[in-house]
């Protein structure tokens, strides 16, 4: 890259930062901002890796890791206008790809999922904003325009123009670039409402269940006693008549005739 050249991306990435950071206020405040810090030594070091030049650009990393607490490895290709909000935490793996006009917030990786050589780390298309602490993985595609929320767990591609969070990421809504009207996805996976929607059905089941068993036991009781009560009246009278001669002997022996 000339001079020339590095100069344009080095005015693309103050741009980008005036346009993303409603704080940076003049030029003395922007060139203390830790991400210009980080993605100017980046492309220096950048330089030197695609020369095949040995422990130069990874002592040029490790400091500006130890200057800024961000790491980006040498061998990231960065496009120019890119961006890194605070950046503290910031890991960009060797094989990630990043388009023009990218935002990053701070504690974002994008990471690797094994040791497999060859492509292993996220491409990121241009005008891609993700938030703090966002973790994409893995060989996979942020399309142009795409959004990745705070806290987001990305492990497959995300289309452009489409918003995703969560863990693991999902898409929840879509824009339009040339309107920007935002529509949100209404009919989306959710494991989590599934599983409660489960134990509610299930729940509502076993207090059916529970309510039949004591309208069947209480139907028991009342044939049960129904069956007792309900003797003949005959041999109520048997059993009064019985009471009352019991009655009368004992009031015999109380007046003394029975001796």
């Amino acid at each position: 890259m000339s001079l020339s050249s590095a100069l344009r991306v080095l005015r693309d990435d103050v741009r980008a930062i005036f346009r993303n950071d409603p704080a940076a206020r003049n030029l003395a405040e922007v060139l203390l901002y830790p991400g210009l810090h980080a993605i100017v030594l980046h492309r220096f070091a950048h330089a030197l890796h695609r020369r095949r030049v040995p422990f130069l650009p990874r002592l040029i990393s490790q400091f500006s890791r130890f200057l800024t607490g961000i790491e980006i490895h040498p061998g990231a290709r960065i496009g120019r206008g890119f961006f890194i909000d605070h950046g503290m935490g910031v890991v960009i793996g060797e094989t990630a790809e990043i388009g023009d006009w990218v935002m990053l917030y701070q504690d974002v990786t994008l990471g690797g999922t094994g040791k497999q050589k060859g492509k292993r780390h996220p491409t990121v298309r241009d005008h891609v904003v993700v938030g703090v602490g966002a973790i994409v993985l893995g060989d996979i595609t942020i399309g142009e325009g795409a959004r990745v929320g705070g806290g987001a767990v990305v492990v497959k591609d995300v289309p452009p123009h489409a918003t995703a969070v969560g863990v693991p990421a999902r898409v929840v809504a879509t824009r339009d670039p040339r309107t920007g009207v935002t529509r949100r996805v209404e009919e989306l996976p959710d494991p989590e409402g599934e599983m409660l929607r489960g134990l509610h059905d299930k729940v509502l089941e076993l207090e059916a269940r529970l309510a039949d068993l004591e309208a069947m036991t209480h139907t028991h009781h009342a044939e049960h006693h129904l069956s007792y009560d309900a003797l003949p009246e005959s041999l109520w009278r048997i059993l009064d008549d019985q009471e009352a001669a019991h009655n009368g002997r004992d009031q015999e022996y109380t007046l003394g005739e029975g001796i």
